[in-house]
């Protein structure tokens, strides 16, 4: 048995490479501006700069936004025991954009002081940390509210998401109303989920946060298999369940902060990938974590490509999180509306 899981595994994890492969070959080559690969190894230009200063460190950034976000929405769906959980939805995704906000004002601030500590402030650590921050106090807050009579209740979580999620909106356009006119169009950013082309640093430590955060997650995918049962069947396992959850929580806090201090609020892809690759490889949480996080790389960056492909004959590109709400917007209503039928029959 553990050999077949070995393999299936292994197979699972080059599907999802090999999709991540396919969609970063496409982004890059597919665009306004044709261009030859290789003549872009090489060193011809524009080719050159096109390819390696700009494509590739966008799919970059949207390879890393969406296996966050992927990963992130498969441990919240364990941890509540519900299908509909994601970083979105749940409101994670805007207390990170929130607590990013608030750091780049802060910056604002300080640059009218010191231009040398605004800059500092504003730079990619004390941004994705503030995201980390404000997505760690979003999920505190989700899942506090969201226990009624000491017990966890999903839907009331995800009504508590749902209902933050609109206050964040609100208080980042005040935001920007308050901020100079450059850090309000990237507050504007937040909102939107639009992949941008990020600096070596800022994709450096939206890495190393990313990598983390799923290996924390990974590491603990066989005990969110147990977490599954309920707290009380997992405990009875040998789980310590406080200790469990706690690290899980910050994990998928922590990986949602830095998709979001990467590519702004992005919904939906902790919701369609983790449904889609179950159907592939099955609830074992072994192989449908770091699966869902590969595949969730590959579907941020093919929807990223669509975006920058849908209007181009107009000279513009909407932001990916519009596509991913498109697409992601009738999913959820199908997925809340079969779990509804599921309940009710089980209830019959």
């Amino acid at each position: 048995m553990i050999a077949a899981r070995r393999r299936r595994l292994v197979a699972a994890l080059a599907a999802g490479l090999l999709a991540t492969a396919a969609a970063v070959v496409l982004s890059c080559l597919l665009g306004p501006h044709p261009v030859s690969l290789a003549a872009a190894l090489a060193g011809v230009e524009p080719d050159r700069a096109i390819l390696l200063g700009l494509r590739l460190p966008r799919a970059a950034v949207a390879a890393l936004a969406g296996a966050a976000l992927a990963g992130a929405g498969t441990a919240l769906q364990a941890l509540l025991r519900n299908p509909l959980a994601e970083p979105f939805v749940l409101g994670v995704s805007g207390g990170a954009a929130l607590g990013g906000s608030l750091v780049l004002l802060a910056a604002a601030g300080l640059g009218t002081i010191s231009t040398g500590a605004g800059l500092l402030a504003g730079a990619a650590p004390p941004v994705a940390l503030g995201a980390v921050a404000g997505a760690a106090l979003a999920t505190l807050l989700v899942f506090g509210l969201g226990r009624i009579g000491g017990r966890l209740v999903p839907e009331a979580a995800l009504l508590v998401g749902i209902v933050f999620n609109a206050f964040v909106a609100g208080v980042i356009t005040l935001l920007k109303l308050l901020a100079p006119p450059e850090e309000g169009a990237r507050l504007l950013y937040w909102l939107s989920g639009a992949i941008g082309y990020e600096s070596g640093g800022a994709i450096a430590v939206g890495a190393a946060l990313v990598l983390a955060a799923l290996a924390a997650l990974v590491l603990l995918s066989g005990q969110l298999n147990l977490l599954t049962l309920g707290d009380e069947e997992a405990a009875a396992l040998g789980v310590d369940v406080r200790r469990a959850r706690a690290i899980v929580f910050f994990a998928a806090s922590a990986a949602t902060g830095a998709a979001v201090s990467l590519a702004g609020m992005v919904g939906f892809v902790g919701l369609i990938v983790p449904h889609l690759v179950r159907r592939l490889v099955g609830p074992d949480h072994r192989l449908l974590l770091p699966a869902s996080a590969l595949f969730g790389a590959a579907f941020l960056v093919a929807a990223d490509a669509l975006a920058r492909l849908l209007f181009l004959s107009l000279g513009t590109e909407p932001p990916v999180g519009a596509v991913t709400a498109f697409v992601g917007g009738p999913f959820f209503l199908w997925l809340l509306r079969r779990t509804t039928r599921r309940e009710a029959a089980a209830r019959a």
